[in-house]
């Protein structure tokens, strides 16, 4: 008797422990997606400053973007003049550029991809390849705790077999009470770092507080980077899909 009451206070545990990995698996979802919908949401409208610092030359650029989804971005440069109104249009998976000196738009080749982004240490690809985290990468959450004095969580990232993805595993730390990124790592197929993103500058945008500042550092040249800050962010906007037709690039 003593037997068969033991096995069923075992069977009685057993549907708990199976829905800890499912509660798992939906908190690391949530985590993602709102690191992911910090700058984008389902729509968005941006003014943001590009700074590029490179081993031969320092530019800033001033530009307003806007975002749809994750197929469909466009970007106008502001400032400085001599490149203001210069756009750049992403529709799902083609690059466009426009001039408006020459008043000519061009279709980006697939031997233009790997080429820099407006002279950052971005390239045309990776705005083609934008991806979601919670969609393209399986996570595992590899430390939770306290580490030089941050409550912080760590994800390990890797590509799901069909996910159109260059990277071999990408890790992204956060802050464990408000789910800010501090620092996300991209390492290649060989599983050497190829890049960093740094989040800082805390700011009121959007209606909360988020991180202003991006900064890209590739791992081959440590003194450089690309920095992104945030002026101006409103999320979940009303966007036309005309926005992103290349007949309204020349309307611009």
């Amino acid at each position: 008797m003593r037997v068969l009451i033991c096995l069923l206070l075992l069977l009685s545990a057993l549907p708990a422990d199976a829905d800890e990995p499912k509660v798992i698996k939906e908190r690391t979802s949530y985590i993602l997606n709102m690191v992911d919908d910090l700058w984008r949401g389902e729509s968005s409208f941006a003014v943001v400053t590009m700074r590029v610092k490179t081993e031969h030359y320092t530019r800033t650029m001033r530009m307003e973007g806007w975002s749809k989804g994750k197929e469909k971005t466009l970007f106008r440069v502001l400032e400085p003049l001599r490149e203001k109104g210069t756009m750049t249009l992403k529709s799902e998976n083609h690059i466009y550029t426009y001039l408006p000196k020459t008043d000519r738009t061009i279709r980006l080749t697939s031997g233009m991809m790997m080429g820099s982004w407006m002279g950052s240490h971005l390239t045309n690809d990776d705005l083609v390849k934008e991806a979601r985290l919670e969609e393209d990468y399986d996570a595992l959450i590899s430390f939770e705790g306290e580490r030089d004095g941050r409550n912080i969580i760590e994800f390990t990232l890797t590509p799901k077999p069909d996910a159109p993805v260059v990277w071999g595993k990408l890790q992204l730390i956060i802050m464990a009470e408000s789910y800010t990124p501090l620092l996300e790592y991209y390492y290649d197929e060989d599983m050497e770092l190829a890049r960093t993103f740094t989040f800082s500058g805390m700011k009121m945008l959007g209606g909360m507080e988020r991180p202003a500042v991006l900064r890209v550092i590739p791992a081959d040249k440590p003194d450089e980077y690309t920095e992104f800050i945030y002026e101006q962010l409103e999320l979940d906007i009303p966007v036309s899909d005309e926005m992103f037709s290349i007949s309204s690039l020349k309307r611009r």
